[in-house]
């Protein structure tokens, strides 16, 4: 392990702020090459008082170094992973070590191509997000070709196709797709002068996945007939005028029977909408959102976080302090309804409430609740929730018998003096632990922050 980070810190003190550049001093001709590395460990201790595990290994690390160079026209990259002895809270397929992310990307005046891995989001990602997020074990990259064209103004063009990764590995599945963003803001004067801005966006995305080695029975003779392709498709579209933001977003997905949702064959769809207005000294903000057996995922028998191509925002403010960050809401793939709203306000200086320097108060409420979901028992195969029916029905509007999360967050931020700052929080939190971790009931915490920083004079 030891000459890993040997190596990694020499490549590391290599890639900061490197730059070649022609003899005849000519910006085109300048080569940037930046590097970045980032290593959490943790040396465990056995503790048989409070129950801490015993590991095999003296030191747990996940350690990741990346090196890019950026030019005018071309820009390359690599990220080399060290996770053979994991931080503990990953999953087992986390473990091992390489270069699992590279690229090659070419940058014209109206094309880009990117070849290798990248990470695309078609719209708000009902369909499409490839992302990373080192602290939950999340990278599905794709491995394979991105295009983005821009032939006139206000006209942006994506495609995308490859395979997505799942740890050291990558699917055997084929994902396929396409954006399309028109802002018609830059094509007339009126709008312009208005400070108008509309934006009408469209997305499709593919999958093909082989079905030859899945034997996914309903019971001793009846062997599921999977589909190959799954097709999904999203619109949207957004207006912004002055201060006033809204965005109404539609996706929905072919049937596609996976270990998600019990190898049922349903339509899935997701619907969104959210409204903003903001000025100066204030902002507030209402969303809503109905899914309904939207997993999408890569390979159809994965269990777990990994091989998800889409992602479904959780309509929940996101904590900063540990306490209030303990039981975190995630998005049930099978259908909810959720609901968002934030009301923020800087009360002025001088004023009896805001005092000499200001004060900033923010209140935010989140409520998910589960979808209707009824099932007619007639005695057909096509109306039973059973692996190769088309499982339940649902009504849009209404919902189900269960609360999967609900929050109250007002969050009080005060200067009292040059050098004393104070924040002041509650939370008032209900936490479905049943529906989320399969276990544990309905959990209700009221959580109370006070935070002072204070900063000594020089």
């Amino acid at each position: 392990m030891k000459k890993y980070i040997c190596l990694l810190c020499l490549l590391a003190l290599g890639a900061v702020n490197v730059n070649a550049q022609g003899q005849d001093d000519n910006n085109d001709n300048k080569v940037s090459v930046t590097g970045s590395i980032q290593s959490d460990i943790l040396v465990p201790q056995e503790d048989l008082k409070i129950g801490s595990p015993k590991y095999k290994d003296k030191v747990l690390t996940n350690t990741f170094f990346d090196l890019n160079l950026i030019s005018k026209n071309v820009d390359a990259g690599a990220r080399f992973e060290f996770l053979k002895h994991p931080l503990p809270g990953f999953e087992p397929d986390y473990k091992g070590y390489g270069v699992p992310y590279f690229y090659l990307k070419g940058k014209f005046e109206k094309l880009e191509i990117t070849l290798g891995n990248y990470y695309e989001q078609f719209g708000s990602g009902f369909i499409l997000r490839t992302y990373e997020e080192r602290s939950l074990g999340i990278d599905n990259s794709l491995l394979g070709a991105r295009i983005v064209y821009k032939p006139y103004k206000g006209i942006v063009l994506k495609a995308v196709t490859g395979e997505q990764r799942r740890y050291w590995a990558h699917n055997d599945s084929w994902i396929n797709g396409a954006d399309l963003e028109l802002n018609l803001g830059e094509w007339f004067a009126g709008l312009q002068k208005s400070d108008t801005r509309i934006m009408l966006g469209g997305s499709f995305v593919n999958k093909y996945e082989d079905n030859d080695n899945d034997n996914i029975m309903v019971d001793r003779t009846h062997k599921l007939n999977l589909p190959q392709n799954v097709n999904a498709w999203d619109a949207r579209v957004q207006l912004q005028k002055g201060g006033f933001n809204i965005l109404a977003e539609y996706a929905q997905k072919t049937q596609d029977p996976s270990f998600t949702n019990g190898y049922i064959y349903r339509n899935g769809n997701v619907a969104m909408l959210s409204a903003s207005y903001s000025q100066r000294g204030m902002s507030v903000l209402l969303q809503a959102k109905r899914s309904n057996d939207m997993a999408f995922k890569s390979d159809r028998n994965s269990i777990g976080v990994s091989s998800y191509i889409n992602h479904l925002p959780a309509f929940t403010q996101d904590q900063t302090y540990a306490l209030a960050a303990f039981y975190p809401y995630a998005t049930r793939p099978d259908g909810e309804w959720a609901y968002q709203a934030q009301l923020g306000y800087k009360f002025k200086r001088k004023t009896f409430i805001g005092g000499p320097y200001g004060m900033n108060v923010k209140v935010n409420f989140s409520h998910v609740h589960a979808i209707d979901k009824h099932i007619n028992l007639t005695g057909s195969i096509d109306n039973v929730n059973v692996k190769g029916s088309k499982g339940y029905g649902s009504a849009f509007f209404k919902w189900g018998d269960q609360t999967y999360y609900q929050d109250l967050n007002i969050q009080i931020e005060r200067k009292i003096s040059k050098t004393f700052k104070l924040n002041l929080m509650y939370m008032n939190q209900f936490y479905n632990k049943t529906v989320v971790e399969g276990e544990g009931g309905m959990i209700h915490s009221d959580i109370f922050v006070a935070d002072g920083k204070y900063t000594f004079s020089p």
